[in-house]
């Protein structure tokens, strides 16, 4: 394979996070009502004689970005296994990111956990009533991100007030319509980072940006990050028990030559694959479920 093969398609992005929750109503509350997401498709509403759904499909517009699975006897994800840490919602515009932030102010201040100025992006930090990390956010423009000597994105996590960021910006956010969030990138604990390393970007193709504290950063196309690792919870942490928590993560392609590429790295790498012509599921070392699709 050329090297252009050996990694992920430039316009390689995130598609929508799946998580497995013990209780469907309080969940559907905290991203439908509180962060604003709406509900794309309840696919168990189309079956006749159904009458709870146990799927719901979460984005704005037609796009996904969430889908709640229903599983109430599932345990809950412990703090030092490896899965997620946070699922990041990138917003388009500073306006739609405080309207969402003043919503959390209002609704569910309880959930807000930090935020930083990571230089590339302005970041709000929440864990939603079951415990999985979100990060609400907004990219700075690419021609204002820095580098160092190795080609790698500067990033740092300096102080962000979350009341002066939303008095500047929620005043207009009656006009911004909420935005078209879409999920930027998501952020894994795992038990070591050099596996994680040869999972991510030897085998899957993504590029290293960045390491950081102990955490790795990787991306398609240069963006600042698709995809994170830490071990910050979870050093050591073996493949998880079935829990709840992260369900699956899927990332998107441009086309079938991409998804062949792909399966041939994977091949290669003596990675198992469920297949199906134009999508790729596999598991990563600790079991973390990464489903790969084209973007049609």
């Amino acid at each position: 394979m050329t090297s252009l093969q050996d990694r992920l398609a430039a316009d390689t992005a995130m598609g929508p996070v799946t998580l497995l929750v013990g209780d469907l109503d309080v969940q559907l509350h905290y991203y439908r009502d509180v962060l604003g997401l709406t509900v794309v498709e309840r696919p168990d509403e189309r079956i006749e004689g159904v009458g709870r759904p146990d799927v719901v499909v979460l984005g704005r517009g037609s796009t996904p970005l969430l889908v709640l699975r229903h599983f109430p006897d599932l345990p809950p994800t412990q703090r030092s296994q490896a899965g997620l840490f946070h699922t990041a919602i990138l917003f388009d515009t500073r306006e739609a990111l405080a309207a969402t932030l003043a919503s959390v102010a209002h609704q569910a201040p309880q959930s807000y956990v930090g935020s930083a100025d990571h230089l590339v992006s302005e970041a709000f930090y929440l864990t939603d009533p079951e415990g999985n990390g979100v990060e609400l956010y907004w990219d700075r423009a690419r021609s204002d991100w820095q580098y160092d000597a190795d080609g790698h994105v500067v990033m740092d996590a300096l102080l962000l007030d979350p009341n002066d960021f939303m008095a500047r910006y929620d005043g207009r956010a009656a006009n911004a319509g909420g935005g078209r969030p879409v999920v930027g990138h998501v952020h894994l604990q795992v038990g070591d980072v050099p596996s994680a390393r040869s999972f991510y970007v030897d085998a899957l193709g993504f590029d290293v940006m960045a390491e950081w504290h102990g955490a790795l950063f990787v991306s398609a196309g240069g963006y600042h990050h698709h995809l994170a690792v830490n071990t910050w919870n979870s050093a050591g942490a073996g493949p998880r028990a079935s829990s709840l928590g992260l369900g699956e993560v899927t990332l998107t392609v441009p086309g079938t030559d991409d998804i062949g590429a792909l399966r041939e790295r994977l091949a290669h790498h003596r990675i198992a694959v469920q297949d199906d012509g134009a999508t790729v599921t596999f598991t990563d070392p600790w079991l973390n479920v990464v489903r790969v699709r084209t973007a049609a």
